[in-house]
């Protein structure tokens, strides 16, 4: 479906420009937008972000003013390089668009701009006494706070009028057995009535933490054992309340194969979920 612009007449709204796993072809990369009133946050902008924005929602990449990263894989991150520059020598000086926003803690902010986005938007250009660019170059940043006294590491923070918790998953490597020995990857608690997985392993700890409560639970999901996302065998073992609100998304090609009898269904690329109060 395609979208006029960014905005609602006030509720929660979910779109998906993507669904499909990093290695997908039959849908673009699993990226969310968010949308409440005037206010939006596109979590996530891999690979195929710029084009998929553009073939699902019908609008710009230009229309982005806000941007969440929830890990350093390609499909997640590979569009935001692109979407820095377009911002600021384009959009800014010619479009009067201000400077892309970014919501990041500091620690993932380091490690995005050292080993991910440094090399392709450092140099750039070279500023006053030679200085080269930095982070802030092209991001204002939007600090979430930590939340103490919670049994993982989580994050708080209000864009405008949509309200979101980020809290840490188990990801990668293979090996990690926790959330604390993982690289760090998050998911999200939006306006505390829908969870987003992003990328985890089966963690059902994470689950009874936040499913009783969610109106709709979008979960991440491999069709095989191992690896680094929750395995649907894995998936079919969860209490049936939870598994009739759950969206699977982030899938590969051969989703059509599977039976996901008792879950809500697959996540639709390009359609709208809307939350009312």
């Amino acid at each position: 479906m395609k979208l006029e612009n960014l905005k609602t007449d006030g509720e929660l709204v979910l779109y998906f420009i993507g669904v499909g796993s990093a290695l997908a072809t039959k849908h673009n990369q699993t990226n969310l937008l968010i949308m409440k009133g005037d206010d939006h946050v596109m979590v996530d902008f891999g690979r195929t972000g710029p084009e998929a924005f553009h073939q699902t929602t019908g609008l710009s990449p230009y229309d982005i003013e806000v941007i969440l990263p929830t890990h350093s894989h390609g499909d997640h991150i590979g569009g935001f390089e692109q979407l820095a520059q377009m911002n600021k020598y384009v959009g800014i000086p010619f479009m009067g668009k201000p400077k892309l926003k970014m919501v990041v803690s500091v620690e993932y902010q380091r490690i995005l701009w050292e080993n991910s986005l440094r090399g392709g938007l450092e140099y750039n250009e070279q500023l006053a006494h030679g200085r080269v660019m930095a982070f802030t170059d092209y991001f204002d940043i939007i600090r979430p706070q930590w939340v103490e006294h919670k049994p993982r590491e989580i994050f708080s923070v209000d864009v405008g009028s949509i309200s979101l918790e980020l809290f840490r998953t188990n990801h990668i490597p293979e090996q990690s057995d926790s959330w604390s020995g993982s690289f760090i990857s998050y998911g999200l608690s939006i306006d505390g009535r829908v969870f987003y997985s992003g990328d985890t392993k089966f963690d059902e700890e994470l689950l009874d933490t936040y499913a009783d409560h969610s109106e709709v639970l979008f979960h991440d999901v491999q069709f095989f054992p191992g690896a680094v996302h929750a395995p649907l065998y894995s998936l079919n073992t969860l209490p049936s309340k939870w598994k009739e609100k759950m969206y699977l998304v982030h899938y590969a090609d051969n989703y059509d194969e599977q039976d996901i009898t008792g879950f809500a269904g697959w996540t639709e690329q390009g359609h709208l979920y809307t939350f009312k109060d």
